[in-house]
């Protein structure tokens, strides 16, 4: 049966103890929590580290067990999302290494789920991308298929900004590319971590992959968007796309979260649903952030079992 849960990159200063508590009091049964190396976030929502895997022992997961056993929340996974495939070459092994941890930490904490990007190098064209995209992608899912965990490629383009510009930071954005990458890695723990948002302002159909890839869909992002069709109309869709795209809290965009969830659940899916909070109205301060969580709750709920 689906279930509400959030996103922890909304809340970076907020401890894990706290971030159980807030999402028992709002009604939230699952945390997708943040696994950033800790660090300065380069990027806004980067850089949260809610759950240190570097420094993961029993001790703490113990704490994390003891918060879900005391609030009812639990944990739908581990994320973290940077660029494996960067230009720059360091970075890109830095966050290979950052990922196969957190893949580790997953099964310890009695996990099967990690959250991620494929990454790319926003310089070159797809094809141009691929021979690096397996050679990278190989050792990594291989790590997968041994620890018995199941990767969920977010399939937002990272493309908004002009150091973005022209390819974007994931490669994992339509169904022509999903298809690719689940044909050439090969491996039933690769899937989606499908966020419907991405696709409209691709000017894309957001329902059909929950029927064409219902099998591959192993983790959900609730968030809406709002493309101002005015500003589209004065710089194209060739323009940076935050010029002419909004991301808002469901319900306040283009999405019809009631034919989304009824085709999910026809589709088969039975899992979390997380809220992802990326609404510049509600960064003003942490009791904003939290109340965006809330509205977002509320207004989600009418869709799930409570």
């Amino acid at each position: 049966m689906m279930q509400l849960g959030f996103v922890s990159a909304i809340l970076p200063d907020v401890s894990l103890e706290d971030l159980f508590g807030i999402a028992s009091n709002i009604g939230y049964k699952y945390i997708e929590a943040m696994c950033w190396p800790p660090s300065k976030a380069e990027r806004r929502y980067a850089g949260v580290t809610h759950v240190d895997v570097l420094s993961l022992d029993d001790a703490k997961i113990a704490q994390v067990h003891a918060l879900s056993a005391s609030t009812g929340v639990k944990l739908s996974g581990l994320g973290y999302y940077p660029n494996c495939l960067s230009p720059d070459l360091a970075e890109g092994s830095r966050s290979v290494e950052h990922l196969m941890e957190v893949i580790r930490a997953a099964p310890k904490m009695g996990l099967n789920q990690v959250n991620t990007f494929i990454g790319r190098d926003f310089t070159k064209s797809v094809d141009d991308n691929w021979p690096r995209l397996l050679s990278t992608w190989k050792p990594i899912i291989d790590l997968a298929e041994k620890m018995n965990v199941r990767i969920g490629i977010e399939n937002c383009p990272m493309l908004f900004s002009e150091d973005e510009w022209p390819g974007g930071k994931n490669i994992a954005t339509t169904p022509a590319i999903w298809r690719r990458l689940f044909a050439d890695l090969g491996s039933p723990m690769l899937g989606l971590n499908y966020d419907p948002s991405h696709m409209v302002w691709q000017c894309m159909d957001y329902i059909s992959p929950l029927r064409d890839f219902s099998d591959r869909i192993f983790h959900v992002h609730a968030k809406d968007v709002r493309v101002d069709r005015h500003r589209l109309n004065e710089v194209g869709v060739f323009a940076h796309p935050k010029l002419y795209h909004t991301p808002k809290l469901p319900g306040l965009g283009e999405i019809d979260w009631s034919q989304f969830f009824s085709v999910l659940g026809d589709a088969g899916y039975s899992g979390p649903v997380c809220v992802e909070v990326e609404d510049r109205v509600y960064e003003g301060s942490q009791e904003t952030r939290i109340e965006s969580l809330a509205q977002s709750y509320r207004y989600l709920s009418q869709f799930v079992a409570k």
